[in-house]
């Protein structure tokens, strides 16, 4: 885990530049702006834990009140991602809502396409954030693209009243006010905060899995300064998200040399020119990560990432004989494994690509045993003997 002291020492020059330029403090803005009667502020409640950002504020993270804003490419691509955030809340006995009354944010829509404009972009969040606040439990956000735009539509907003006078509009016609949270908080921020009590639930021995860990561009590059860092993660100079919760649980997290590169998604050439993202995916990710650091698993916290780094491993590899074969899962997943969730009834590993098996018999998992129980789940269904899989059927 440890990196070179020269890199430290041009990291540390690097930080303290940008704190001395870091000046803005957006609690500041938003608070103004409330006085001024311009939004409303929905404050993080209590109970929360306090964790250190890019330059040395302090972020709330709440632990349990929490309105989940789903992910569209978690919930149609990659379930188990969804699901396994909501079976840990329910196991750490923490209240929240699976709201239906959300929508898209809309982003793939803005960075894939432009097709937008920022007046519809932002009434979406906000028409989300109203959502959340009538309930009076507070946003928690599945997806880093909706993270990392909701942060830009955080900037727009505080700094041209013409937007916030536009949004106010559109939002008075849907009876909603224009509420902005106090910190928007991403689900993987979320389980970092509670990793040591996710530890302390854990019932199966990860201490001879090995990881690597991809870090979504769209937590940390966008609006950098909001990312949670710790000096004793990579001392200070890598987002400490992930990384964190696999060391909390006892794995193993080796270093390799592309962990700055995107995963190949990218929004626009995942649409543009697909075989780019799956080549970028195998070559500058996949591959690198097996010839450097041969993990068992690779580790996100990022819907696109997640399904880039899975699948295009099986549509390059079979094409092309490409060195990999490395299973792809969030740090949701991999928690709720460690705290002994099914990994078919609440992971759904079978909806991943990349052969998961032999990582699931190191951690200790019977996927033979598992799978059947899983095939007799869906006769129940097909006979009516259930009507549907319940949080009980999850274990």
């Amino acid at each position: 885990m440890a990196i070179p002291t020269a890199a430290l020492e041009r990291g540390r020059r690097f930080d303290r530049h940008a704190e001395a330029v870091q000046t803005e403090d957006y609690h500041d803005i938003l608070d103004q702006l409330e006085a001024d009667g311009e939004l409303i502020v929905q404050r993080v409640p209590e109970p929360y834990i306090e964790v250190m950002t890019k330059y040395g504020r302090k972020k709330k993270i709440p632990t349990k009140y929490t309105w989940h804003h789903k992910s569209c490419g978690q919930c149609g691509h990659i379930p188990g991602y969804s699901t396994a955030i909501f079976w840990l809340a329910r196991k750490l006995d923490l209240e929240y809502i699976d709201p239906i009354d959300q929508t898209s944010c809309t982003a793939w829509n803005y960075y894939a396409s432009a097709t937008s404009n920022a007046p519809a972009q932002a009434a979406v969040a906000h028409r989300n954030f109203a959502a959340a606040y009538e309930t009076g439990y507070y946003p928690l956000i599945h997806c880093g693209t909706s993270y990392g735009h909701y942060k830009e539509t955080r900037e727009e907003i505080m700094h041209h009243s013409h937007l916030r006078h536009q949004v106010r509009d559109v939002l008075a016609k849907l009876g909603k006010p224009l509420v902005m949270p106090e910190e928007i908080v991403h689900y993987s921020e979320w389980i970092h905060a509670l990793r040591h009590r996710i530890a302390e639930k854990q019932v199966r021995d990860f201490s001879n899995i090995a990881t690597t860990v991809h870090p979504a561009c769209h937590y940390y590059k966008l609006v950098q300064e909001d990312a949670i860092y710790d000096e004793e993660i990579y001392g200070g100079q890598r987002t400490a998200t992930v990384t964190g919760v696999i060391q909390a649980l006892g794995a193993e997290v080796r270093d390799y040399s592309t962990f700055y590169d995107c995963c190949g998604f990218g929004f626009r050439h995942i649409l543009v020119s697909r075989d780019f993202t799956r080549s970028f995916a195998t070559l500058r990710k996949i591959e690198i990560m097996k010839q450097e650091a041969n993990p068992d698993v690779v580790i996100s916290h990022d819907t696109g990432c997640v399904t880039t780094l899975d699948k295009s491993q099986y549509v390059t590899g079979v094409a092309h004989n490409a060195n990999v074969g490395i299973p792809v899962m969030s740090d949701a997943q991999f928690a709720a494994l460690a705290m002994g969730a099914h990994p078919y009834r609440v992971c759904q590993l079978h909806w991943h690509s990349t052969d998961n098996k032999p990582l699931l018999e190191k951690m200790g998992i019977d996927h033979e045993k598992a799978w059947a129980e899983f095939q007799q789940d869906l006769d129940d269904l097909k006979a009516g003997r259930k009507e549907y899989l319940t949080w009980e059927d999850a274990g």
